[in-house]
This record gives structure tokens, sequence and C-alpha cells, in this order.
């Protein structure tokens, strides 16, 4: 009696296994010919009109009339970089969704984040490097502040008057005036803002007296005279900013540089990684994007391929975790 009832499951069992074979055979392989097919988005973990924001912008407009899709671009502020990144690191790895994000997000969170909600080696996927470059050390006007020195000596002689500004906690700028009150044996509490625009908003307003901030947005305020541009960490000067010598020329040595990232959910077919990697670094090497990235004083981009801008993350995550350990980094 149970024999025919078994049977039949096993036919409607078989049956249904048939008819999946059958419609994922006359699905085409995801390959660079039938990618994409609908919008690309971009997540950029950071407000609207800064730092990263302003080149993933930069870069979408070319990047979707040589893809023939619309590239979008969605804000995922908070945490440093985490919301973000983690929106990407769980998202579908179908090359329809990508990251653009500050190599700090990267390389630091990690070490100072032990509950990280990803695992950036395993869930993230290099696919092109986008700048190399610094951030900028800034001071509002009315502090007389012109360089390093002014800002060392006054903490110095009012040790815990002054307070300093980063984008965050665990921010490359948090590890940068770290490892510098480190340096120079000096007190200055930690004002950490989630992310560069209310830092920068605070700054302008002299809410706050010095700070660091990414190396673009607050170029107009810097020309402007709304605030002084004390310095820049990285291994060059910015050329929007040719005058302003780096922390290294002033004597503390930090030129670690940063640098801006694009990255996949981990396990994005290659060929669509292969190929995003290809198309950036195609518009990276024209000279309309070479001046549009001088005049935001990020010098000329790098062309790396996939595997060598994985073997840099490699690096700069060594060096970073190196710098946070002499600097004794900690949430505040």
């Amino acid at each position: 009696m149970n024999k025919p009832l078994i049977s039949r499951r096993v036919l409607l069992a078989s049956t249904a296994s048939l008819a999946l074979d059958s419609l994922a055979q006359a699905q085409p392989a995801l390959s660079a010919s039938n990618w994409p097919n609908r919008p690309i988005k971009i997540v950029v973990p950071g407000p609207a009109g800064v730092g990263g924001d302003i080149f993933a912008r930069m870069l979408a407009t070319p990047l979707q009339e040589a893809l023939k899709q619309p590239v979008v671009i969605e804000n995922k502020a908070g945490a440093n970089g985490i919301i973000g990144n983690d929106a990407v690191a769980k998202a579908a790895p179908d090359g329809y969704t990508f990251l653009f994000t500050p190599s700090s997000s990267i390389a630091i969170n990690p070490i100072l984040q032990p509950k990280m909600p990803y695992d950036t080696a395993k869930d993230l996927a290099p696919v092109a490097q986008i700048g190399l470059s610094g951030f900028l050390l800034v001071a509002h006007p009315s502090t007389g502040f012109k360089n390093l020195s002014d800002v060392v000596n006054y903490a110095k002689a009012n040790p815990g008057k002054l307070s300093y500004a980063s984008w965050g906690n665990g921010s490359s700028g948090h590890l940068a005036m770290e490892s510098i009150k480190s340096h120079y044996k000096i007190f200055m509490p930690h004002i950490p803002y989630k992310g560069v625009l209310p830092a920068l908003t605070d700054l302008l307003a002299n809410n706050i007296g010095v700070g660091f901030v990414d190396i673009a947005s607050p170029v107009p305020h810097i020309k402007a005279g709304r605030l002084t541009a004390l310095g820049c960490t990285g291994s060059s000067r910015g050329p929007a900013l040719p005058d302003l010598p780096t922390l290294t020329e002033q004597g503390f040595k930090f030129d670690t540089d940063g640098w801006y990232g694009v990255f996949a959910p981990a396990a994005t077919p290659q060929v669509i990684v292969n190929r995003i990697n290809q198309e950036i670094n195609r518009i990276l090497a024209t000279d309309e994007f070479i001046q549009r990235f001088a005049s935001n004083n990020m010098p000329r981009p790098p062309i790396k391929s996939a595997e060598q801008f994985a073997a840099t993350v490699r690096k700069d995550v060594e060096t970073w975790q190196n710098l946070a350990k002499v600097a004794r980094l900690q949430i505040d």
C-alpha cells in the first residue's frame, strides 16, 4: 500500500530536480558579455559632499557610460564606515553592488572593533584602487596656528585646553593625532565626529580649534581663508595645495598614504571584478580625470590590477596595525 506513494514522491522529486536543472541550463552563465543588464549600486559609507563621496560621484558618470547602465551612489554613513561596508559584505555577489571606501575603514576598523559584523579579509574582495594621498590637519584662523609646531607648542604650554577633531573613533585622522601626541608627549582630548562633514562644520564655526579632515572637502574653505591648513600626511604634497608641507617635512614622520578603494562582495565572479577594474583604470588614466583629481587635491591615481590592489590592501593593513600599536590607539 505504501510503495506507490513512495514511488510517486520519488517521481515528483525527480521531476522537480530535472526542471531545475533545465532552468539552470537555460540561464546564461554570468560573464562579462552578459553583464551588466541592470543598474549598478556603489555604496559610499559616508555622507554626501565630502571625501569618498566626491570621488565616487566623479567616477560614476564615466563608469555608467562605459558599462551602458546607470551607476547609482548610495550613502550609508556611520560607525567609521562599518555600516556601509557591512551592507556590501552581506550583499548578493552578483556584480550589481560595490563599495567605495577609504583605507582606514578597511585597515584600521578590524584593529579597534573586536566585534565586527563582517570579516574584512574574507567578505570583501578588492577591485580597484582610487587615488593615493594623505589627509589634512586644519585649524580655525582664530587659533593663530600656522603649522604643526604651533599646535604642539600650544598643547605643551596648555595641557588639556586644546581638543582636536577627527571624523570618527578609529579613523586615520584619529590615529595620526594620537601618534603625534605620543611622539611629542602632549595631552589633547579627542572629539570624534560621525563623519568628516560634522567635524568640518564645527571647525568652520570655531566650535573646535583644530582637527584632521579629508584631503578634498576642506580645500575651498582653505583657499577662501575660512580654515588654515597646517600640514598633510602622506608621502607627497597635495596638487591643489602645493605650498602646504607634509608632516614629514615639518619634522614628524607620517608618510603612510591612504587611498580610496572599490570592493565587491567576496564571491563576486572574477570576470566581473576584472571588468570593473579595467574600466576604472581606463577612466583613471584619462587626462580629464587626472585634472579633476588634482583640482580636488589628489595626486595622479595609480593604475593597478585587482590582484595588485589586493596586495596593497594586505601590506597597508599590516602598516596601519603597527602604527596603531605604536600609538596605543584605543576607542574613546
